[in-house]
């Protein structure tokens, strides 16, 4: 399992449509408060359909009650459009928490500099990043590419 932390998410929609993905890639959902919705939003439970009562989600107070939960550093990256390593580079471990920004603001500087990994996810050139649910879609792929756990389940 990868865990995904969304960083004071704004947009109901991108957050449904992010626990659907993480639901079914038995991936653990994060969420840093302040959230810019309430999770009762009609929006956020349309796009995450009926799955959202199904979804493993914790939610945090701040950063700072987040971050007791970390015990390895090391394994925490960060995705940001400015940072210079691609999100394909690092070795991905099950476990590993991938945390992401507000979708108009990205990671706050003092976020960055509290862990080393910063990762982004290359672009031609012609965008500035890609929408949140994108990013997150791009990223789990990866990682559980590399930890062997991407599994098709025929319905």
């Amino acid at each position: 399992m990868l865990n995904i932390v969304l960083v004071y998410p704004e947009i109901p929609n991108n957050t449904g449509n992010i626990g659907r993905l993480c639901l079914g890639t038995n991936c653990k959902l994060h969420l840093i408060h302040p959230l810019g919705f309430e999770i009762t939003d009609k929006q956020l439970k349309r796009s995450g359909l009926d799955y959202w009562p199904q979804l493993e989600v914790q939610e945090y107070e701040n950063f700072e009650a987040w971050k007791l939960t970390v015990t390895n550093p090391d394994r925490v990256f960060l995705f940001s459009a400015r940072a210079s390593q691609s999100f394909l580079e690092p070795n991905y471990m099950e476990g590993d928490w991938l945390v992401f920004g507000q979708e108009s603001k990205g990671l706050p500087d003092e976020i960055l500099e509290e862990f080393n990994s910063h990762i982004s996810i290359p672009t031609t050139g012609k965008i500035r990043s890609f929408n949140i649910a994108n990013a997150v879609s791009f990223a789990i792929g990866e990682g559980l590419r590399q930890v062997n756990q991407f599994k098709i389940k025929k319905l």
